[in-house]
């Protein structure tokens, strides 16, 4: 697969997920469509492995990366699922392009890296006005219950930031397929686990979008995503990787008005154009490298 090709279809994928988890979750439950979604996703993920023949490591480090992978994503994605019930679509994908500004603070405080410099202080100082215009009235964002859904994904992206920095730490050189194996694996009993304390009764009717939005959330969510993400990785710079938090949050916000009639108010607009100017200037110095003309190589 080509690399353009391979970014576009992330930038699909990422900005289509979030409307994808409201539809799954409407009458099936929340616990039941996270549940399923994990294990479409784990079970395509290992034919993978079989099919292209890459083996599980088994090693220390390997499990650790499993446990911890599995946890973060047990954590962020049990309270996306529970949160995304009250809130308009776009706002998940808003919500979770912080967790660059979020893993930076983590990186530095945890890992030590020199990661704060005075351009992503002010990104993260615009980033929370953002936040914190979108929060005034958070409950004309959504559901009866908005302000919990924002505080319920505004902590998942914690937990989402806080897992990739403890992975960095970690160190685990695995395949990134065998580490999606892993992980899902780790995650899936937690997940039914939540399914039996809430409900444990298998919808009687899965409604033809919800069930679609959950074979597709699966498939392309939890396996084709993750995997076109580290092949963008391994073949771009990070700075160019790191505009994909740039565009999603307001294509997701497009999708969600144009194809779930969320109206999205102005106020809501001005909080995304903080957070997304905020990314902007956490990243100006890589935006910069990556926009300067490339010098003359001199043989």
């Amino acid at each position: 697969m080509s690399i353009p090709v391979a970014y576009l279809s992330i930038v699909l994928i990422w900005s289509t997920t979030p409307l994808a988890i409201q539809w799954s979750t409407q009458g099936t439950g929340f616990a039941f469509a996270v549940l399923a979604r994990m294990l479409i996703g784990v079970i395509v993920a290992a034919l993978l492995l079989a099919v292209w023949r890459i083996k599980l490591p088994l090693h220390a480090r390997a499990r650790r990366a499993y446990l911890v992978g599995g946890l973060g994503l047990f954590g962020g994605m049990a309270l996306t699922y529970w949160g995304a019930r009250y809130i308009h679509s776009g706002l998940i994908s808003v919500l979770f392009g912080l967790s660059p500004l979020m893993a930076g603070v983590l990186a530095a405080v945890c890992l030590g890296e020199r990661s704060l410099t005075p351009w992503r202080l002010a990104g993260m100082v615009l980033g929370m006005l953002g936040l914190a215009v979108i929060f005034i009235h958070g409950d004309s964002l959504g559901g009866e219950h908005a302000l919990a859904g924002l505080l319920a994904l505004l902590v998942a992206v914690f937990i989402y930031s806080g897992s990739l920095v403890w992975l960095k730490q970690i160190g685990d050189d695995s395949p990134p397929l065998a580490t999606t194996v892993g992980s899902l694996s780790v995650s899936l009993p937690l997940f039914g686990l939540v399914w039996l304390l809430t409900d444990g009764q298998l919808p009687t009717m899965v409604p033809p979008r919800s069930g679609a939005a959950i074979v597709y959330l699966g498939i392309f969510g939890s396996v084709i995503g993750f995997a076109l993400y580290y092949y963008v990785i391994k073949h771009l710079e990070a700075s160019k990787v790191a505009l994909i938090t740039l565009v999603t949050p307001a294509l997701a916000l497009w999708l969600g008005s144009v194809l779930n009639g969320e109206s999205i108010s102005l106020r809501l607009w001005a909080g995304t154009a903080l957070i997304l100017s905020g990314l902007s200037v956490h990243q100006w110095e890589s935006l910069v490298s990556l926009l300067a003309p490339a010098e003359p190589v001199v043989e």
